[in-house]
C-alpha cells in the first residue's frame, strides 16, 4: 500500500511563518479528521542488504527537519491544531539542533548521536517498510525505521528511476509542485498571491523568462549534444517522471495526496474533484533553472559597479576614484582566505590593463526595468510593491547566496591515515526542506545521499561505494551586462549593426482567496524584453545614447546540461579516482566548488562555464553590445560561446586540508560578489582546521567540532572586535559607560565570540549583553568611520554593493530572518583593513585612503567610543524589534533558525547555528 504522508503552512514566500486561517480550532477539527485518517501502509520484515560499502560504517549523514514532506489534510489539521507531527516529519531537527550545545564533548563514537549512520542498506531489524511501486518487481523501495529514508533497489534502469521518482512524489510532492510552478513563474496562481509569493515568482521569472518552448530546447540539446549519456539521461528522467506520475494517481484515487491542494483549492475534500496535475519534462528544467539561480549562477551586478565607480570618480577624480573603487572591490586580495592556498593561481576575470568597449552609464539616467504590469487588487498594493522591490534588487544583485561549507583533510594528517571531509550545502531551512534523502542502488547507480525534491534521478551531493563529494557555490562571474543602443523606438536595437525587435515574452497571474492564503483576489503580467544579449534588466544613456542594459549568463538556456555530470558521479564504473571525480564535474555548468574524498584521496574542482572574454573586456562593468566585445565564438542561437579549459579552473588534489565558505577559490581567481578580503567567514573555518592539521592526528569528531565550533562563533568579535579594542585601548578609557562595555566585550572575546546558550534549551545567551553591544555598534560605527571620508553619495553606492552586516537576526537573502546562515557579505575587511592602518600596522592590499578619524588615531578612538556608547544605551527591544515569531527583545529568538513553510506542518524553531543544512561527516577505510 503506498505511503502516506504530510504538509506545510503556507508559503511566505520563504521569510515569515505564517498560521492557517482560525477556523482551524481544535472541535472543527476533531470533526474534519474524521473519515481522513486511515491506517500507514505495515511494516515488513524483509531485509536489504548493504552492497558495496567501503565505508566501514563511519559515513554519516543529518537533514533536518525530517525525510517526510508531504502530510495529508488530516494530519495538517492536526498539526495545526495540536502540533503533532506526521511520522518521520521532525525526527531529524533534534538531533541537528542538539550538536550546537554537545559538539564540545563529541567522540567518534557519539557522532550518529547528531547524524544518521549513511551506510548503504537496511538490516533487517531496521525495515519499516517494503513496498513495489505500482505493483512492479524490478523496483523495491525499503523504508528504515530511524528516519524512514527511501532505499531504493532496482533490477533494470528504468525500474531504478521509475522507484526514485515514485520516493520522490512520496516525500516531496507538493514542494515539487510549487517550485515547477515558481520556475515558470506562476506560483501566484497555483499557491496564493500574498506578497512573498509574487516576490518569489518575480525573482524567477527575471532571471529565467522562458517559455514551454525554450525548456524543451534545453532537453533536446543537451540530449543531442552529449551522446549515449544523453540519450540515457533522457530514458532516466522519463522513467523518473513516470514515477511521480503513478503516485499522483494512487494518492488521488486513494485520497492520501498532499493536504495543501485542498487547501489551496485544487482539490475538494468531500467529493475529490478536482486534478493534480501529473508531471512532464519540462517541468524538470524549470525546477533546475530554480535550483541554478539559487545557488549556482555566479555573477550579475555590473550596472551597480559602475554607479558606484562613477560615484568614486565623482568624488574623488578619475584616476584617484578608480584607485579608490578597485581598493573597496577587493578584486584579488592578498590577506584573502583561499580553497587552493599553495600558491597556484587561477588567473579568471582579473582587471586588464587597457580596458575596452565599457559602456557607462550617464550619471543619474539608470532606470530599472519594469516587470509588473497591469496589476490589480492586491497585486498593486504597498506589500506587493515592497515584494516586487525586493525581488528585483535580489535578482539584479551579485550577491549570491549559495552558502555552504567543507572542511577536508588528507589522510596525512589524519590518526587513520584516511582522509576524513565534513561538508554539506547551506541551502537554508524549510518545510519540507528542499532537499531530501535518499539511496539508489541499480545498474549504473549506486549512491546515498541529498537531492533537491523533482531532481532525484541521480544523488546530487553525498556518497558512493568508496568516495564522497559535496558542494559549495563558488561565485565566479559567468554573466555579464551588455549595453544595447536603442533604435526606432525603446523595443528595438542594434544588433551587429541591423535594427533588430526584442521579443516579449509575458506570463499573466491571478488569484483569490484560499483557505491557505486568504489574500484577496489580485492579477499582474509579468513582461520580459528578451535580446540577443539577455532580457533587458535596466534603461539608461551612455554619452547621451539611449541604452538598454541586458544580462547574459553563460547558463542560460543550458540548465538542463549538468545533468550529465551528476550522472556521472552516480556511476560506480565511473567515478573511481580523484581525476574521474574532477571530470565527472566538469560536466556541471553551474558555477560550483565541489569536493571528494575516498580512502586514499582528496580533490577539489571549481565547475562551471567561464565564458572566454573579448581581449581587454572588465567583466566588473557593462560593454558594448557589438561584435568586437561578445564571447569568443559565441552563437547567439545556441548562447554557446569559447569557455576557459578545465586546467584554467583552479583544482587540486591531495592537497594538506581544504576549507570552503563561499571565500575565494585561488590566487588571481576573482568572484564576482564583493567581500572577498582580510575578515570573511571561510577563515572561521581556515583557522581551526589549520591548527588541526599542524597538530596531526584528526579524527572525524575533531572535524566536526572545528566545523561546530565556527558555525557558532560571530565573525565580527572573533576577527574584528580585537582592532576595535586595540583602538580604544590605546589610551585608558575614562568614561565610565563605554569602559563597562569594553569590559564586556572583552569578557566575551576571551570566552570565544560565540553566539551559544548558557545551557541547552535556556534559550539565553551566554554574554548576551556584549552581543547586543556588538549588533547594536557595527552599523553605527561602519558609518561613523566612513561616511564622512567617503560622502554620501560613494558611501550609498558602497553599500549597494555590499551590505554592512548579516547578523542572525537579521533580513537577508532569499529568506530573510531566520535564515540560519549570516556573516556572508559585510563590511567586515573594511573596518579590519582601516583599523589596522589607523593603528600603524601593516596592511596588504589596503584600502586607497585612511578613513577613521581621517586616519588620525585619537580621532578614530573618540569614533569608537562615541558610537560604542551610543549602542550600550541601545535597548534590546530596540536591536531585536521582533516579529511574528519573536517578541520585542528576546535576543535568542531573534537569532533562531525557522523551518520555513512551504507546506501545511510547522516544527519549532531551533538555536541559531552557521552549518550546512545537509551535512556528510565521512571516512572510507578501504577502496575498490
Amino acid at each position: 500500500m503506498p505511503r502516506r504522508t504530510r504538509h506545510h503552512a503556507l508559503f511566505d514566500r520563504l521569510r515569515t511563518p505564517r498560521k492557517l486561517p482560525g477556523f482551524l480550532k481544535a472541535a472543527s477539527v476533531c470533526v474534519l479528521i474524521a473519515g481522513l485518517l486511515s491506517p500507514l501502509a505495515g511494516a515488513t520484515t524483509a531485509a536489504a542488504a548493504a552492497s558495496n560499502d567501503y565505508c566501514g560504517g563511519q559515513c554519516s549523514d543529518i537533514l533536518p527537519p525530517g525525510e517526510n514532506g508531504n502530510a495529508t489534510l488530516a494530519q495538517i489539521l492536526l498539526n495545526q491544531a495540536f502540533g503533532t507531527q506526521p511520522s518521520h516529519a521532525e525526527d531529524q531537527l533534534g538531533p541537528y539542533n542538539n550538536l550546537a550545545t554537545g559538539y564540545s564533548t563529541l567522540t567518534d563514537a557519539k557522532i550518529n548521536t547528531f547524524f544518521n549512520d549513511s551506510s548503504f542498506g537496511v538490516a533487517s531489524s531496521q525495515v519499516a517498510s517494503t513496498e513495489n511501486p505500482a505493483g512492479r518487481t524490478d523496483v523495491t523501495i525499503v523504508r528504515d525505521k530511524a528516519t524512514g529514508v527511501p532505499h531504493i533497489t532496482g533490477t533494470t534502469r528504468y525500474g531504478t528511476e521509475f522507484g526514485a521518482g515514485y520516493a520522490a512524489a512520496e516525500d516531496r510532492l507538493w514542494l515539487m509542485d510549487v517550485f515547477r510552478h515558481v520556475g515558470r513563474g506562476q506560483l501566484t496562481t497555483f499557491a496564493g498571491g500574498v506578497a512573498s509569493n509574487q516576490g518569489l515568482e518575480q525573482e524567477f521569472y527575471r532571471n529565467a523568462p522562458y517559455t514551454e518552448a525554450d525548456l524543451q530546447a534545453q532537453i533536446d540539446n543537451a540530449v543531442a549534444n552529449n551522446g549515449a549519456r544523453g540519450q540515457q539521461a533522457l530514458a532516466d528522467a522519463n522513467a523518473y517522471l513516470a514515477g511521480i506520475n503513478s503516485y499522483i494517481d494512487a494518492s488521488d484515487s486513494g485520497r492520501y495526496f498532499p493536504g495543501e491542494y485542498v487547501l489551496t483549492g485544487h482539490k475538494d475534500s468531500i467529493t475529490n474533484a478536482g486534478t493534480i496535475d501529473h508531471f512532464k519534462i519540462t517541468d524538470l528544467v524549470a525546477l533546475a533553472s530554480v535550483i541554478g539561480t539559487l545557488f549556482g549562477s555566479g555573477g550579475g551586478g555590473e550596472v551597480n559597479n559602475a554607479i558606484s565607480l562613477l560615484a568614486a570618480q565623482a568624488k574623488y577624480g578619475v584616476t584617484e576614484g578608480t584607485k579608490v573603487w578597485e581598493s573597496f572591490r577587493e578584486r584579488n586580495d592578498p590577506e584573502a582566505v583561499l580553497t587552493v592556498h599553495n600558491g597556484e593561481s587561477f588567473p579568471y576575470g582579473t582587471k586588464p590593463s587597457d580596458p575596452q568597449g565599457e559602456a557607462l552609464p550617464d550619471a543619474g539616467s539608470v532606470t530599472t526595468e519594469p516587470l509588473v504590469y497591469n496589476a490589480t487588487g492586491t497585486g498593486a498594493d504597498q506589500s506587493a510593491s515592497a515584494a516586487s522591490a525586493a525581488a528585483t534588487a535580489t535578482a539584479l544583485s551579485s550577491a549570491k547566496r549559495g552558502m555552504s561549507n567543507a572542511l577536508v583533510v588528507s589522510g596525512k594528517y589524519t590518526a587513520s591515515g584516511h582522509p576524513i571531509a565534513v561538508f554539506g550545502p547551506q541551502t537554508g531551512y524549510f518545510a519540507p526542506q528542499l532537499l531530501m534523502l535518499q539511496e539508489i542502488q541499480g545498474p549504473g547507480i549506486s549512491a546515498r545521499g541529498a537531492s533537491f525534491a523533482g531532481l532525484s534521478m541521480y544523488v546530487e551531493l553525498g556518497r558512493g561505494q568508496d568516495y564522497a563529494w559535496s558542494a559549495t557555490t563558488s561565485g565566479q562571474d559567468i554573466i555579464d551586462s551588455y549595453a544595447v543602443e536603442l533604435c526606432q523606438d525603446d523595443y528595438h536595437y542594434l544588433f551587429h549593426g541591423t535594427c533588430t525587435a526584442m521579443d516579449e515574452v509575458e506570463q499573466t497571474n491571478s488569484w483569490k482567496p484560499t483557505t491557505a492564503d486568504g489574500t484577496a483576489a489580485g492579477s499582474y503580467t509579468m513582461r520580459v524584453w528578451k535580446t540577443k544579449y539577455g532580457p533587458v534588466e535596466y534603461r539608461a544613456t551612455v554619452g547621451g545614447k539611449k541604452v538598454a542594459y541586458t544580462t547574459l549568463r553563460s547558463s542560460y538556456m543550458h540548465e538542463a546540461d549538468s545533468i550529465i555530470g551528476f550522472q556521472m558521479l552516480n556511476d560506480p564504473d565511473y567515478v573511481n579516482s580523484p581525476q574521474t571525480f574532477q571530470s565527472a564535474a566538469q560536466h556541471i555548468n553551474f558555477t560550483f566548488n565541489w569536493f571528494y574524498a575516498d580512502s586514499s584521496h582528496t580533490a577539489y574542482y571549481n565547475s562551471g562555464n567561464n565564458p572566454v572574454r573579448a581581449s581587454g573586456v572588465d567583466p566588473e562593468f557593462p560593454v558594448w553590445g557589438q561584435a568586437a566585445y561578445e564571447w569568443q565564438n559565441w552563437d547567439p542561437t545556441t548562447n554557446t560561446a569559447d569557455y576557459t579549459p578545465a586546467s584554467q579552473h583552479p583544482n587540486s588534489i591531495d592537497q594538506d586540508y581544504y576549507i570552503s565558505w563561499n571565500n575565494k577559490q585561488a590566487l588571481n581567481y576573482t568572484t564576482a560578489s564583493w567581500g572577498d578580503g582580510s575578515v570573511h567567514r571561510g577563515n572561521l573555518l581556515d583557522a581551526r582546521v589549520k591548527k588541526l592539521v599542524a597538530a596531526g592526528g584528526v579524527t572525524r569528531s575533531a572535524l566536526v567540532k572545528a566545523m561546530a565550533d565556527a558555525s557558532l562563533t560571530d565573525l565580527r568579535a572573533e576577527d574584528v572586535l580585537p582592532d576595535m579594542l586595540k583602538v580604544i585601548n590605546s589610551s585608558t578609557v575614562t568614561d565610565s559607560t563605554a569602559a563597562a562595555a569594553v569590559t564586556k566585550l572583552q569578557t566575551w572575546l576571551t570566552a570565544g565570540g560565540k553566539r551559544t546558550e548558557t545551557s541547552a534549551g535556556s534559550k539565553t545567551y551566554a554574554n548576551a549583553d556584549a552581543i547586543r553591544i556588538l549588533d547594536a555598534w557595527w552599523p553605527l560605527l561602519v558609518k561613523a568611520e566612513f561616511q564622512p571620508g567617503l560622502g554620501d553619495d560613494l558611501y550609498t553606492a558602497l553599500t549597494n554593493n555590499l551590505y554592512i552586516d548579516e547578523t542572525p537576526s537579521a533580513a537577508h537573502g532569499p529568506t530573510g530572518a531566520h535564515a540560519g546562515s549570516s556573516f556572508q557579505y559585510g563590511w567586515w575587511s573594511y573596518v579590519d583593513k582601516d583599523l589596522r592602518s589607523v593603528l600603524g600596522q601593516t596592511v596588504s592590499g589596503p584600502l586607497a585612503e585612511q578613513y577613521c578619524g581621517g586616519g588620525s588615531l585619537s580621532a578614530c578612538r573618540d569614533i569608537l567610543i562615541s558610537t560604542l556608547k551610543t549602542a550600550a544605551g541601545t535597548s534590546a527591544s530596540t536591536v531585536y524589534p521582533g516579529d511574528s515569531l519573536c517578541s520585542a527583545g528576546d535576543q535568542w529568538c531573534a537569532d533562531s533558525i525557522v523551518q520555513r513553510t512551504l507546506g501545511g506542518i510547522k516544527h519549532y524553531n531551533i538555536s541559531w547555528q552557521n552549518r550546512p543544512t545537509f551535512q556528510q561527516v565521512v571516512e572510507f577505510t578501504s577502496h575498490r
